[in-house]
C-alpha cells in the first residue's frame, strides 16, 4: 500500500475527531530529502528510511497531535504479552519531550495504523520502534521550527518540555496550539535529531507496563472477555480426523434446543450459533454425536516420524558452504539431534468476534497480521479488502501462528449467516489442541574436525517443514479447507535468509575454517504446521550448543572457555563472558554435586537480532529420571534497552517456555489424529518445575539500533539445559523433550 493510500483511508476514519495535523511547508523546509544536486552529477541514490518508516513513510502515519495537545502514537504491530505497547510509548514520550501518560498508542488496527504485517520474527522494537524513534524526534523538530516561526527566534533558542515549546523570555506554547492540519502529514527523512542518550529521561528506565494491571485484577484483557450489544456465540464441529468430510448430520435435533438460533452447514464447515455461550456448547456437542463423516488422514507411525520425514523428497540448499584444505590427522564427531512436533499451547483456546452490518464486516482478534488476515479474509467472503477491518486485542497466550487466524475466519463465516448481531467463537481446548498449525518436527545432523583443540571443519545438514503458513490466502484458514468449493493452501516455502525458517540460526556465529550448512526444505507436511516461537532457531541453536559441549568435551576443554576461544564477535563474548560471572561459572563447574549438573548455551537470535547467554543449573534423578532446574542465570544484549525490566520479562518468559518445550512437550498422534487432546495428555511445565532461582543481566548499549529480544533466550536455555543434564548423569540425549522417561531410559537405572 503506498504511503498516500495509507494516509487517505486513516482519513476517512478519523475524520471528525477533532484531529490536527502539523504545516508542510516548514516540515519540507526542516527535512529536505536530498540535497540539489550539481549539474552532471550522477544521481545519487535515496537513502532507505529507518524501520517501518520505508514502508510508510509519512510522519502521521505514526503521530497525530490534536487541538488539545492529545498526543495518538499508532503502530502496526500487536502487543502479545512482550510489552511493546510500553517500550513504543516511552520511546514516544522520550523524544516528543512529554510524559509517557501523555501518549495514547493504537495497535494494529486495519483502519488507522499502518501495514507492518506480522508481528513476528522479534521484529517490533527493530522495524516499529525504530520508526517512532525516528518519526517523534522529526515531529518534535518540526513543532519546534513552527513554535520559532511565531517568537520569531531561531530554533535553537527554543526548548521542549510537557507538551510545550518554550523560548528563553519565557513564553511558551503547547503543541496542540502549534498544530495545522497539513504539518505532520510530510514524509520522513532518513536522518532525526534524537535526543542525546545523555539527556533521556524515559528511555532506559523501567516503569511500569501498561498492559498488566488489567490482567491481574480481572478485567477485560483479552478477545475473550469482549461483550458487545446483543452478541450470540459460535461453535464449530470438527472432524474426527483432518482428512475427514461430512457425509450427514440430523440438524432437528439441534434446532429444537434452547437458545439455538442457526446450525450453519458449507460442505463439511459445521457450526452452531446461539444466544449464550453454554447452550451453544451443548448443541455443538449434540450436533458432534449426530454428525458422521467419511475419511481420514493417514498419519506416519509416531515411533517412525524421523525415518519418515527423512525418506520424504527435500529441496536442498547450501546456505554456507566455505571450504579450505585440511591437514592430516585430527579427530571427527558426528551426532544427530530430534524435535519432535510441538504446539503453542495457548492458555486461552483461540477466540474471535465478527460483526456483519450492511456492506461492513468488522472483526475483532489476536492474529499477529491483522492486514494479512484481512488479505485472506477479503477472498474468503468475495468482499472488498476496504469493506473489512481487522481490530486486534489480546490474546490469552501466543507467539507464533496458532489458531487466532482461523477462529477469525469461523468468526466471520457465521457472522455472514447472521448479519447485524456479533458472533463470538471461542474454539474447545480439544479443538486448540487437535487443529492448530504445530512447529515442525526436526532433524539436525552435525559433524566437526578438531585439530589441535581447536574446531578446523563444520557441517550442519537440518531437515524441516515450513515454518510458516500464515494467512494471507484464503486457503491458509482451517475453515476454508472445508468448504463445499474449498480454497486450496498456499504452497508450502522455505523462509529466506538471512531470517530463515528451519534453518533460522543454523549458521553458528562462531569461527569455522571450514564449514558447510545445508537446509534440506521438506515440502510435504505430515501434520499441519506453522509459525512456532523462535521457529527453527530453537532446534538449530539447541543442536549447535549441545555439540560445542561435547567438542569441548572431545577436546578436554571447559565449554564457556572452548566458545570463547571460537568467538571473536564482541558482544557475543560480552554476553558469554558475564553469564559465566554471574552464575559463578567457574566456581561452581568446580564443585559440583553428585546429581547435579551445570550448562551453557549461547547464541545471536538470526545471527542478527539480540544475544543471549545462559548458564543453568539441574539435578537429575536417577531412579525417576526428572530433571529439575535449580537456577539460570543469563545476559542479553538487546542494543538500547528502552525498558530494561520488559527485557527481562522477555528472557524470563522465553527461558520458562523453552524449559517446558524441552522437558516435557511433544505432540503425540495415531495413524488417524492428532491424540494430544488436553493439557493430560500434552503436559507442560508446572508451577513445582519452576526454577528456584532465574537472574537476566541486561547490557544496555544506549544509541545503539534495538534488537529483536522476544525468541532471543529459547535456543541457548534448550541447550543450557541438555548439557546440565549431560553433565549431571554422564549421558548425552540428543531427542527433545527430556521428559523423565526418556531420561531414565538413557541413564539405565
Amino acid at each position: 500500500m503506498t504511503a498516500t493510500s495509507t494516509f487517505l483511508s486513516r482519513r476517512t476514519v478519523i475524520a471528525g475527531t477533532g484531529a490536527l495535523v502539523v504545516g508542510f511547508s516548514v516540515a519540507r523546509r526542516a527535512f529536505a530529502q536530498q540535497e540539489p544536486q550539481n549539474v552532471g552529477e550522477e544521481p545519487r541514490r535515496p537513502v532507505a528510511l529507518p524501520g517501518s518508516l520505508k514502508d510508510a513513510p509519512l510522519i502521521d502515519s505514526w503521530i497525530r497531535i490534536e487541538a488539545t495537545g492529545a498526543i495518538t502514537v499508532m503502530t502496526g504491530k500487536a502487543e502479545l504479552g512482550q510489552g511493546i505497547k510500553t517500550a513504543l510509548i516511552q520511546i514516544a514520550a522520550e523524544q516528543l519531550d512529554v510524559a509517557p501518560h501523555a501518549i495514547t498508542l493504537v495497535t494494529a488496527d486495519t483502519a488507522s495504523t499502518p501495514n507492518e504485517g506480522y508481528t513476528a520474527g522479534s521484529h517490533s522494537m527493530q522495524d516499529s520502534g525504530t520508526a517512532i524513534l525516528n518519526a517523534a524526534a522529526q515531529a518534535r523538530a518540526i513543532l519546534v521550527n513552527a513554535a520559532a516561526a511565531r517568537f520569531a527566534l531561531a530554533a535553537g533558542e527554543l526548548k521542549t518540555g510537557d507538551g510545550k515549546v518554550a523560548a528563553p523570555d519565557g513564553r511558551a506554547i503547547g503543541y496542540g496550539e502549534l498544530v495545522s492540519t497539513e504539518l505532520l502529514h510530510v514524509e520522513a527523512t532518513p536522518a532525526s535529531p534524537l535526543k542525546d542518550t545523555s539527556r533521556r529521561l524515559v528511555m532506559g528506565r523501567s516503569i511500569e507496563r501498561v498492559d498488566i494491571p488489567v490482567k491481574v485484577t480481572g478485567g477485560a484483557a483479552y478477545v475473550h472477555d469482549l461483550r458487545l450489544p446483543d452478541m450470540v456465540h459460535g461453535r464449530v464441529v470438527r472432524p474426527p480426523s483432518p482428512g475427514a468430510r461430512l457425509k450427514a448430520i440430523d440438524e432437528a435435533r439441534v434446532r429444537r434446543l434452547p437458545g439455538v438460533l442457526a446450525v450453519v452447514r458449507n460442505g463439511s464447515f459445521l457450526a452452531v450459533v446461539a444466544a449464550r455461550e453454554y447452550q451453544c456448547v451443548q448443541a455443538m456437542r449434540l450436533l458432534a454425536a449426530t454428525a458422521t463423516w467419511d475419511g481420514h488422514s493417514d498419519l506416519p507411525e509416531s515411533g517412525k516420524l524421523y525415518e519418515t520425514l527423512l525418506a520424504l523428497p527435500s529441496r536442498d540448499n547450501d546456505i554456507l558452504h566455505r571450504s579450505v584444505a585440511l591437514p592430516p590427522g585430527g579427530r571427527t564427531l558426528e551426532a544427530t539431534y530430534h524435535r519432535p512436533y510441538q504446539m503453542h499451547g495457548s492458555i486461552g483456546p483461540s477466540c474471535a468476534v465478527a460483526l456483519r452490518e450492511a456492506d461492513a464486516l468488522t472483526v475483532w482478534t489476536h492474529s499477529q497480521g491483522v492486514y494479512p488476515l484481512r488479505g485472506a479474509l477479503s477472498e474468503l467472503t468475495g468482499l472488498g479488502a476496504e469493506q473489512i477491518r481487522c481490530i486486534h486485542m489480546e490474546g490469552s497466550g501466543c507467539y507464533g501462528h496458532n489458531g487466532a487466524d482461523d477462529v477469525a475466519a469461523d468468526a466471520v463465516l457465521l457472522a455472514i449467516a447472521l448479519p447485524g448481531r456479533p458472533v463470538r467463537v471461542q474454539w474447545m481446548r480439544e479443538d486448540e489442541h487437535r487443529f492448530e498449525p504445530y512447529g515442525p518436527a526436526m532433524i539436525a545432523r552435525l559433524g566437526a574436525a578438531l585439530q589441535d583443540g581447536r574446531i578446523a571443519d563444520w557441517h550442519h545438514d537440518v531437515w524441516s517443514n515450513t515454518h510458516s503458513t500464515r494467512p494471507g490466502k484464503a486457503g491458509d484458514l482451517l475453515s476454508a479447507l472445508y468448504l463445499q468449493a474449498p480454497f486450496p493452501p498456499s504452497p508450502p516455502r522455505p523462509l529466506p535468509q538471512p531470517d530463515g525458517g528451519g534453518d533460522r540460526n543454523a549458521i553458528p556465529l562462531y569461527v569455522l575454517p571450514s564449514v558447510r550448512v545445508t537446509n534440506r526444505f521438506i515440502p510435504q507436511m505430515p501434520l499441519r504446521v506453522s509459525a512456532l516461537r523462535g521457529l527453527g532457531a530453537y532446534m538449530n541453536v539447541f543442536a549447535i550448543e549441545s555439540f560445542m559441549d561435547e567438542l569441548a568435551a572431545a577436546a578436554g576443554a571447559d565449554p564457556v572457555a572452548f566458545r570463547l576461544a571460537h568467538l571473536e564477535d564482541a558482544r557475543g563474548r560480552d554476553v558469554v563472558t558475564e553469564a559465566a560471572r554471574r552464575f559463578g561459572w567457574q566456581a561452581t563447574h568446580a564443585q559440583r554435586r553428585p546429581g547435579f549438573g551445570h550448562g551453557f548455551g549461547f547464541a545471536r537470535y538470526k545471527n542478527l537480532g539480540a544475544y543471549a547467554a545462559i548458564a543453568v543449573e539441574a539435578e537429575v534423578a536417577r531412579e525417576s529420571g526428572r530433571v529439575r532446574i535449580v537456577r539460570a542465570v543469563a545476559a542479553v544484549d538487546s542494543g538500547e534497552a528502552v525498558n530494561p525490566d520488559g527485557i527481562r520479562n522477555q528472557i524470563e518468559g522465553g527461558m520458562l517456555q523453552s524449559a517446558s518445550w524441552t522437558l516435557f512437550e511433544e505432540v503425540r498422534f495415531d495413524r488417524t489424529h492428532v491424540t494430544s487432546a488436553s493439557w493430560a495428555s500434552y503436559p507442560i511445565l508446572r508451577f513445582s518445575d519452576l526454577p528456584e532461582r532465574i537472574e537476566v543481566h541486561v547490557i544496555d548499549r544506549p544509541g545503539e539500533p534495538f534488537l529483536g529480544t522476544g525468541e532471543a533466550a529459547q535456543g541457548p536455555m534448550a541447550a543450557a539445559i541438555a548439557n546440565a543434564v549431560a553433565d549431571a548423569s554422564g549421558v548425552r540425549i540428543r531427542d527433545l523433550p527430556l521428559h523423565k522417561e526418556r531420561v531414565k531410559a538413557a541413564i539405565g537405572v
